[in-house]
């Protein structure tokens, strides 16, 4: 995990705000204590951007919450964790229940390379 050094900076794109930090740091704990029985190597929630979505009958423009879960040895490569629907429904449930300003959630299937595991 990214603690002690640049934070949830890192997983923010774009200028870091306060709501993008506590919408980063609601997310990374959804996504921890949901992927915990799954071992990874790390986890977490980044905030991409803005996105159109609908929450009762308004539509929002709301934040895009990335979900991240690899399993590595080294941080040197890294494998996208195969997470069960389940887990990923629950996971998507919760972020968007818990912060009405979040429009949508996606699953980065990206291994390290080509990606990074963070979002810097």
């Amino acid at each position: 995990m990214p603690f002690p050094g640049p934070g949830l900076a890192v997983r923010i794109v774009g200028e870091v705000t306060k709501e993008k930090v506590e919408v980063a740091r609601d997310a990374c704990h959804v996504v921890e204590e949901e992927t915990e029985e799954h071992e990874p190597w790390q986890a977490f929630g980044a905030v991409l951007g803005k996105a159109t979505g609908v929450k009762g009958d308004n539509r929002v423009h709301g934040w895009v919450v990335a979900v991240r879960s690899v399993e590595s040895r080294d941080g040197m490569t890294a494998r996208a964790q195969e997470l069960d629907w389940d887990t990923l429904q629950r996971i998507q449930s919760r972020i968007t229940g818990m912060n009405e300003n979040v429009a949508r959630v996606v699953y980065d299937v990206t291994h390290k390379p080509p990606a990074t595991i963070e979002y810097e």
